[in-house]
């Protein structure tokens, strides 16, 4: 699905937390997705698609990202970007839903699951944060920019740059063939710093990252009744695979852990069709 067509289904919700936006594709019961930093909901798309009959897929753009407005207030931890996707299911009247996350959205999925059990009716994780690995040492320099406040400055040169953003040094670092990463695409992503105040507060959000919420969910994992699904690229250079074992052992509704060779990070935009086929499944078991 290109980005246009996903998009145009993009609305902005007032939730508890404040405005949220998401984007709804689909019909049966909701299964909610969560991207991470530097990308947005439509992370999603081609996963969608392949999904669309079986769920009403709800692609949630997370704070200071897509279009989803961070006011320099909010809490942009993984706690507060919970609370955000929270509050949009509260909006949409969402009392149970199947969750998703890849990237910082699995840390925040974790995170929201550990918090809420009884509202998660599946869980599937693909390459993530987990436990205290948060930053990922790949991540660290990033991290290290942010807090000097070099970050914001470098990704507005990145959002300017589509070579740079698809080279290492920007989001081509998760993606097998990068070269194939499309402008709209770009565009799309690095939407979250599109100006110098929303620049600033993805920085904000970064800075904001840190592994005690993570560990904190660790006990209502460990009790989740959930059906779980772990899905791990292994050409990721930020989450080896051994925390994709970590998630299964933690995790009582896990079964295997599905590896997809070579992939990277950010396989659910690039290789959707390495995913689907295990949610359908997943999400076939669990029925509506």
């Amino acid at each position: 699905m290109d980005v246009q067509t996903f998009t145009a289904s993009r609305r902005v919700v007032d939730t508890a937390w404040g405005p949220v936006a998401c984007t709804e594709v689909g019909d049966g019961p909701a299964a909610v997705l969560v991207h991470g930093v530097f990308t947005s909901g439509a992370l999603w798309r081609d996963v969608v698609a392949g999904v669309q009959d079986l769920r009403r897929c709800i692609a949630v753009d997370l704070p200071a990202h897509g279009r989803t407005p961070s006011d320099g207030r909010q809490d942009l931890g993984l706690t507060g970007q919970a609370d955000a996707v929270l509050a949009l299911c509260d909006a949409l009247g969402l009392d149970t839903f199947d969750l998703a996350g890849n990237d910082t959205g699995g840390a925040v999925s974790q995170v929201l699951a550990g918090r809420w059990p009884d509202r998660i009716r599946t869980l599937a994780l693909t390459n993530c944060d987990a436990h205290d690995n948060l930053p990922p040492e790949a991540f660290v320099p990033a991290v290290e920019l942010a807090m000097k406040g070099e970050l914001a400055p470098f990704m507005r040169s990145v959002a300017a740059d589509h070579d740079l953003a698809r080279s290492t040094a920007g989001l081509g670092v998760g993606y097998e063939q990068p070269e194939r990463l499309g402008d709209d695409v770009l565009d799309e992503y690095l939407q979250c710093v599109a100006t110098d105040e929303r620049a600033v507060e993805v920085e904000r959000l970064v800075r904001s990252l840190e592994p005690s919420p993570l560990l904190a969910a660790e006990e209502g994992l460990r009790r989740l009744e959930a059906p779980a699904l772990v899905v791990w690229g292994t050409g990721d250079i930020f989450f080896d695979v051994s925390w994709a074992r970590f998630l299964h052992d933690l995790l009582p509704g896990a079964r295997d852990v599905i590896e997809v060779p070579g992939a990277k990070l950010f396989f659910p935009d690039e290789r959707a069709d390495a995913l689907v086929p295990h949610l359908r499944a997943l999400w076939g078991r669990t029925g509506p």
